[in-house]
């Protein structure tokens, strides 16, 4: 790589990857410091083409997460936000309000302790019996029921694009990275393609690939990232759901179960599972990079999470075989549903942070090196708490400019 000759920057901050974290960033680098050159470098040929484009559109309330968190604190702030970006920029929103249900009475603590949470995060909860469920959803049964009223849907591709425009930074698509030098007085990217961008400051929103980014800039980030592949289907019969509905989670697993979520343009997701991919971008059960594999399989924290969730994991990975499992747990919730009533949709993969020890990192994960900002952890609801992320990276990243 050619450095730092001439002393010449072709931008003040390089972000790497245009999902809606890394271009909520950018955005925010515009808005709070006027004229800061921002370039964005972006693999594909498009923005939001990963984890922002392959969810299922819901803007969180905040109820589930930890009072005091960045989950918390940034979903809380972040959902009421977005619905302010989506009405000003003329882009689909719409606040349909959430039931998360109990189906069976052992689930009742868990439901109790959610509404807890909930009202120390400062979202009103309502917390219904039986036969409320179906003032909100007529089909749908349970022994009682938690509604969300500020829980909302969204399309975040459309979000993603629209901080693109509005950022006024230049984002290279078709730009992967593939080295990095970092220096005292800047760093140097180069990409695929042989180009060198050189920048004052780095900022890594990669995403799936965020711990091999921090790797190339001389960083060990101490988690490694394990995907999961969520799939889901479509509802044939879209009329069953007025809005989101959810199970209650189980507090042990980053993952809040097979739901139901209408979306803005009126079809129904159902899903996700969420099973091991056997590659960072293993939207196919058949797609597998040998040396990504090898790189989850060598990480000790992914053979310690498999051991002690190996029970949940093989709950989920009969779901991902059997349609059969797969309608029985939708069943649960919706009685009406068949297995005919569902049809294969495009899955995602969740870019989960997990520890050396095994503990999948729970909360957003920001760490800081030497003129770099690395985003290491920003799974669901990272694009719902987009625009308060990226406030934060964006307020970090101009320190180190100040620095």
């Amino acid at each position: 790589m050619s450095g730092f000759g001439g002393g010449v920057f072709d931008c003040d901050v390089l972000v790497v990857g245009a999902g809606i974290v890394g271009l909520s960033t950018a955005y925010a680098l515009s808005r709070a410091a006027p004229g800061t050159r921002v370039t964005v470098l972006e693999k594909e040929p498009g923005p939001a083409r990963h984890q922002t484009g392959r969810n299922s559109g819901v803007v969180h309330s905040g109820v589930y997460y930890r009072p005091g968190s960045l989950k918390a604190r940034f979903a809380v702030r972040g959902g009421a936000e977005m619905a302010e970006f989506c009405a000003e920029h003329g882009l689909p929103h719409e606040v349909t309000g959430k039931l998360i249900v109990a189906t069976d009475r052992s689930e009742l603590p868990r439901l109790h302790a959610l509404a807890q949470r909930g009202r120390e995060n400062g979202i009103p909860v309502r917390e219904l019996g039986p036969a409320q469920i179906g003032a909100y959803e007529p089909d749908v049964r349970g022994v009682a029921a938690l509604h969300v009223g500020t829980t909302g849907i969204c399309d975040y591709g459309a979000v993603a694009a629209r901080l693109a425009a509005e950022s006024g930074a230049r984002v290279r698509y078709g730009a992967r990275v593939t080295a990095v030098d970092r220096r005292s007085r800047g760093v140097a990217v180069r990409t695929a393609d042989g180009s060198v961008v050189r920048a004052r400051a780095l900022v890594n929103c990669a995403g799936l690939h965020c711990d091999a980014v921090a790797r190339l800039a001389g960083d060990e980030p101490g988690v490694r990232i394990v995907p999961f592949r969520g799939e889901y289907y479509a509802l044939a019969r879209p009329e069953l759901v007025r809005g989101l509905v959810y199970p209650v989670p189980d507090p042990a697993f980053p993952f809040l179960g097979v739901h139901l979520t209408r979306g803005v343009r009126g079809g129904v997701h159902v899903g996700p599972n969420a099973v091991p991919a056997l590659a960072r971008e293993g939207y196919g059960r058949l797609v597998v990079r040998p040396g990504e594999l090898a790189g989850t399989l060598a990480w000790p924290g992914t053979w310690a999470m498999a051991r002690r969730h190996w029970r949940y994991g093989a709950g989920e990975l009969r779901r991902s075989l059997s349609k059969a499992a797969f309608t029985e747990a939708v069943r649960r919730l919706l009685p009406a549903v068949t297995a005919a009533d569902l049809r294969p949709a495009p899955a995602g993969v969740r870019a989960q942070a997990v520890l050396r020890d095994g503990t999948p990192v729970d909360d957003f994960l920001i760490r800081e090196a030497p003129r770099t900002v690395h985003v290491l952890n920003a799974p669901s609801p990272a694009a719902t708490a987009s625009l308060p992320i990226g406030r934060e990276v964006a307020r970090r990243a101009l320190a180190h400019l100040a620095g």
